[in-house]
C-alpha cells in the first residue's frame, strides 16, 4: 500500500469532526475538513478531489498547505481590496438628509448637491455624487418631485 499523502494527529482529527458537526461552516471550509480527513484515510489525491467534485491540483494544494500551514489554512484569509467607503452610520445620516428639505433655490435634491452637501457637513471627506446615487438605492430612496417641489422618499 501506498504512503498516505497527510497524517493528521488525534487532536486534530477530532477538531476537524467536531467542526463539521456544527454544520455552520461555509462550502469551502466543509470540503477542504472533508478532503483533509480523506486525505487521512489513505485516499489519493486523485480519489479525493473525485469524491468531493474538485480537481486534483486543489486537492494536492491543501495537502501541501497543511504541510506548511497546519489546520491554520481551512479558513480563507483576509483578502486585500478596495476598503468599505462609508460607515452605516454615514449611509444613515446621508438617506436622512436626502429626505429633509432641499437647500434654497432648489426644488429637490440632486445626487452631485447632495455629496456637496454630505462633504460640507464633514460626514465624510471625500465621496461622489454616483456613491450617494448607490447609498439611496440600496435604502429604496428615490429623489422625485412633488407638486409642491419638496422632496420625496
Amino acid at each position: 500500500m501506498k504512503k498516505p499523502h497527510l497524517e493528521l494527529t488525534t487532536s486534530e482529527r477530532e477538531q476537524l469532526k467536531s467542526l463539521l458537526k456544527k454544520g455552520s461552516l461555509n462550502v469551502r471550509v466543509q470540503k477542504r475538513i472533508m478532503g483533509l480527513l480523506e486525505l487521512d484515510k489513505g485516499k489519493s489525491y486523485k480519489s479525493v478531489s473525485e469524491l468531493l467534485s474538485l480537481s486534483n491540483i486543489t486537492v494536492q494544494g491543501w495537502g501541501k498547505k497543511y504541510k506548511t500551514e497546519g489546520l491554520d489554512f481551512i479558513r480563507d484569509k483576509p483578502r486585500s481590496g478596495r476598503p468599505v467607503g462609508l460607515t452605516a452610520e454615514q449611509r444613515a445620516k446621508i438617506t436622512a438628509l436626502a429626505c429633509s428639505e432641499p437647500p434654497e433655490g432648489y426644488a429637490r435634491w440632486s445626487l452631485r448637491l447632495l455629496a456637496d452637501k454630505v462633504v460640507e457637513l464633514n460626514y465624510t471627506d471625500t465621496v461622489s455624487h454616483t456613491e450617494i446615487g448607490r447609498v439611496l438605492k440600496k435604502m429604496n430612496c428615490v429623489l422625485t418631485l412633488k407638486n409642491n417641489g419638496a422632496s420625496e422618499r
